[in-house]
């Protein structure tokens, strides 16, 4: 009721409308700010919320940005539809709208540096990178279990990375990828599995 929980022996009640709006505020300093704005201070800010409301919640500045990650990875994806073209198409607009609203290639430059907190990096991979993979060769093996497309598992795998390859290499670049970049993509990686369009 409220947001609020019973409160734990000897202790106040734990205001969990508090725990949302501190990992809301995490990941607009995360995406807005990037990896090493994410601190105590700064997300208790803009929170509206104390520095000791999140000592009680979250060990370290670590903890916040896993949290922060947690609740980027549980944003909605698109179902498979069995049309197996279409839903490459599907899964890259929604990396596309994931990467150009919440400023993630920056987020991704920040996992490259040699600096970044080993835990930080292994549950970026665990729950943004690995899924997204997993996703888009979900889609091109079952295209090769129907027939639709004729390329080897080396070969999906590696069509599998030049997916989502393709969006950051125009980032290094300094280029803005085309508007139509997902349906563009999807059929030229198609073409390069073995498949017909």
């Amino acid at each position: 009721m409220g947001g609020v929980s019973a409160p734990a022996p000897g202790g106040r009640p734990r205001d969990h409308t508090i725990d949302a709006a501190v990992v809301a505020a995490a990941v607009a300093v995360l995406n807005e700010e990037g990896l090493d704005a994410v601190t105590f201070a700064r997300v208790a800010e803009r929170a509206g919320t104390s520095r000791p409301a999140l000592y009680r919640r979250f060990g370290s500045n670590e903890e916040l940005v896993i949290a922060a990650l947690r609740s980027i990875a549980e944003r909605s994806r698109p179902d498979p539809t069995g049309d197996h073209l279409a839903d490459l198409e599907a899964e890259l607009r929604s990396f596309r709208d994931a990467i150009t609203s919440t400023n993630s290639i920056t987020l991704v430059g920040s996992m490259l540096v040699d600096t970044v907190d080993p835990a930080i990096r292994e549950t970026y991979r665990a729950l943004i990178v690995q899924p997204r993979r997993e996703r888009i060769g979900a889609i091109l093996r079952a295209a090769r279990t129907d027939g639709a497309v004729t390329g080897s598992p080396a070969d999906l795998d590696v069509a599998t990375t030049m997916c989502t390859g393709s969006f950051y290499a125009y980032a290094l670049a300094g280029r803005t990828p085309p508007r139509d970049w997902p349906r563009r993509v999807a059929r030229l990686v198609w073409r390069a599995a073995g498949g017909d369009d």
